[in-house]
């Protein structure tokens, strides 16, 4: 198979590019080069930039693309209009974050968000807000030119290696350290994510059966204790895990998504850790054992600056949490590993 990936040398597009690689594809990528672009020496190389300079895709020919750094409704356009004739099959990845309501269970079928008409179409907001929005005019720039040759894959958090984000990383980085670790109760609260690897290596397999729908791509659901104890487990760390209720830490304005990574507790957005998967495991997206995403996140990826608690903030909040067990204010809900606490 000839297969062109848009981008491919940042987070997913190397776990694409390097199973694809492996099967023995002809990869082409297009990017750049400014990202790692010593990468993968063997596959072809195409320079441009997705936001005007396309020439160099045009006269050629692939059976598939994969798309996972389109963002913005009209560079995608532009560059599905260039390879309309060009190639078989289009894969583009979306996410889990275009639905309208995110507050259960997001099937693929939901009502997709829509764009404020106060942002602009022309660009992703540096707070992403309008990131979900966008991603789902993108789908619809895929479909218009790709009506019946193209697939929609909308992934949950990526984590693994080379994660650039910080924010799964973050626990088997902090596990690592060792002491009291501040976790969001209750410990049977389920989270969701998946290994780069697993959904670049579906993807790869998407092209080559020529699928096509649209699929949410994530980890069926997993209580937090499991991935912590986990962490706990691969990184051969002592650490003993906090259970604080959400009121606490609503009450001690901690921010839900990056400051305690993972964390949702905001009824709005309950979703984001509730995505029905059965379409893509019956299309045959598979998962490696949970120990290599964290052993791949902890080895290979770094922790960012502003995704997780800092220790002065964990180290106050867990004195805070103390004084109030203590004036009987709060009762902590145990649980979970039996390595754990809720500092009772």
């Amino acid at each position: 198979m000839r297969l062109l990936v848009l981008g491919g040398t940042e987070f997913l597009g190397p776990a694409v590019v390097a199973n694809a690689l492996a099967r023995g594809h002809a990869v082409t990528l297009f990017n750049r080069g400014r990202t790692n672009p010593n990468l993968f020496p063997e596959a072809e190389k195409l320079r441009g930039d997705r936001e005007g300079e396309l020439d160099v895709l045009r006269g050629r020919e692939w059976d598939a693309v994969i798309d996972p750094s389109g963002y913005v409704p009209g560079v995608v356009h532009s560059a599905a209009e260039v390879l309309a004739d060009a190639v078989g099959h289009y894969v583009f990845v979306s996410s889990i974050s275009v639905y309208a309501d995110r507050s259960g269970t997001l099937r693929e079928d939901d009502t997709l968000a829509r764009l404020d008409p106060d942002h602009s179409v022309d660009q992703l907001r540096e707070d992403h807000e309008n990131y979900g929005p966008l991603k789902a005019l993108c789908e619809q720039a895929v479909a218009e030119l790709f009506p019946t040759r193209h697939a929609i894959v909308r992934p949950g958090l990526i984590v693994g290696p080379h994660d650039p984000t910080g924010r799964f990383t973050y626990w088997p980085h902090r596990i690592a350290r060792g002491g009291d670790v501040v976790a969001p109760a209750p410990p049977d609260r389920t989270v969701q994510f998946i290994d780069a690897r697993d959904v670049g290596t579906w993807m790869v397999d998407v092209c080559e059966q020529r699928r096509t729908g649209t699929f949410n791509a994530t980890r069926p659901r997993l209580p937090w204790a499991e991935m912590l104890d986990t962490c706990r487990r691969v990184v051969s760390g002592d650490a003993r895990i906090v259970w604080l209720p959400d009121e606490f830490l609503r009450q001690h304005k901690v921010g839900e998504w990056m400051e305690l990574p993972l964390w949702i507790a905001d009824p709005r957005w309950r979703g984001m850790h509730e995505a029905d998967v059965s379409r893509a495991v019956a299309a045959g997206l598979t998962f490696c054992p949970l120990d290599e995403s964290v052993r791949g996140a902890f080895e290979r990826a770094k922790p960012t600056a502003d995704a997780g608690l800092t220790p002065e903030r964990e180290a106050a909040l867990l004195q805070a949490w103390r004084l109030r067990r203590q004036q009987g204010r709060f009762h902590g809900r145990g649980g979970g590993s039996a390595r754990s606490t809720s500092m009772g």
